[in-house]
């Protein structure tokens, strides 16, 4: 079953050097890893608050977005692209670090909550919930007064190798997600992850 193409891929995550190694990046290292895999390059785009690349991934054009705002504005970059290029909110996928998830685990999730998530929380205020999420897991520490130095730092050797090879699996099927052919996606990555 043929859904809703992709036109605009958001990853998420926190600008500058100090942050680009944490766990709350797992969405930039996503979606530089498929800039990579598709030749494209971002460049600073300020009328949409982030780093802006046009990859052609199986002959369909997708925007790739890193907001340059911190996580929790993400949502004034996705709005900006998302009412100037006209992009319906059910046409966009964003790739962030999921807490509730297991390091290594990835999952393709249609709309929902924001489960506490800074950057979505923003992008459901600014544009809607309707949109594909690609979740990234990165675990938990086990105590939420722990979480903010959690997802501010960066992984032992063991975790980011599995977020790592979570995002290696992630790019296998994102031709599915773009072509709209959700379902499947969904269906080879979750089992590949369990």
């Amino acid at each position: 079953m043929t859904e809703n193409v992709i036109q605009l891929i958001i990853g998420l995550g926190n600008p500058g050097d100090k942050y680009s190694k944490t766990r709350h990046n797992a969405g930039f290292w996503f979606i530089d890893a498929l800039a990579d895999k598709y030749g494209a390059s971002f460049k600073a785009e300020t009328k949409f608050s982030g780093e802006l690349a046009k990859a052609s991934i199986d002959g369909r054009a997708v925007w790739l977005l890193k907001p340059s705002t911190f996580m929790n504005r993400s949502g004034l970059a996705a709005h900006q692209i998302t009412q100037f290029y006209k992009i319906p909110a059910e046409n966009v996928l964003v790739a962030y670090d999921e807490l509730d998830l297991p390091v290594g685990t990835a999952r393709i999730k249609k709309s929902g909550g924001h489960g506490g998530h800074n950057g979505l929380r923003d992008i459901h205020a600014q544009i809607t919930k309707e949109y594909l999420r690609l979740r990234l897991g990165i675990g938990h520490p086990g105590d939420s007064k722990k979480v903010a130095d959690y997802v501010l730092s960066r992984p032992n050797q063991n975790d980011e190798i599995g977020i790592i090879n979570a995002i290696d699996r992630s790019l296998e099927v994102i031709p599915h997600v773009i072509s709209g052919d959700i379902q499947k996606a969904m269906n080879i990555l979750h089992t590949e992850s369990e």
